[in-house]
């Protein structure tokens, strides 16, 4: 195990979190998870990318199919993760098979935006996921939480694993990162 590998997500500044995990390459597979709807909704959300600087994607989000397991959406989630949600958003940077910079539209009026960062560690990739413009405690949480469940799923897809459950995975995360951000009196 390297030390990327299942680790928490970190705020690095002010509404800003990290999250580092080794995955196994090639990187243009590992990139293949980040663009290719069909693979990408393995791991988090199907949808079109127009993969260029002002293109526009959709995530189309159903927590249901990327797990063999059925689990219940949770109650405070049930407002926001129905199956079929979409989001979309739009592309700031693009340098494949090593940048994916886009808009995310994460439950406020002013969009956040996630950073994804491929880089080769001889057969495998290291991702770095950075995750910018979150200033509400919560959010911060949830995001993190979900961030990690998600990369776990995907590693999972690019290990030959059977996917992990995100919900079960999801929600002991919360309690997990809301210790690890703001201490234990949160």
């Amino acid at each position: 195990m390297t030390m990327a590998e299942n680790t928490l997500a970190t705020m690095t500044a002010p509404g800003t979190i990290v999250l580092k995990r080794t995955l196994p390459g090639p990187i243009d597979r590992v990139w293949a998870y980040l663009v290719e709807p069909e693979l990408r909704k393995k791991w988090i959300a199907a949808g079109a990318m127009d993969l260029k600087p002002g293109g526009s994607y959709e995530y189309i989000f159903d927590h249901d199919e990327l797990s063999e397991t059925k689990e219940s959406v949770p109650e405070k989630y049930k407002d926001d993760c129905y199956p079929g949600m979409t989001m979309s958003g739009r592309i700031i940077t693009v340098e494949p098979p090593k940048l994916l910079h886009m808009s995310w539209a994460e439950g406020s009026d002013e969009a956040s935006e996630v950073k994804f960062e491929l880089e080769e560690l001889g057969s495998d990739v290291l991702l770095t996921l950075t995750h910018m413009k979150l200033f509400d405690k919560d959010l911060l949480v949830g995001v993190s939480a979900g961030w990690h469940a998600h990369v776990d799923i995907m590693e999972d897809n690019l290990r030959g694993n059977t996917p992990r459950p995100f919900w079960a995975t999801h929600m002991p995360l919360e309690d997990t990162y809301r210790e690890s951000l703001f201490g234990a009196e949160n």
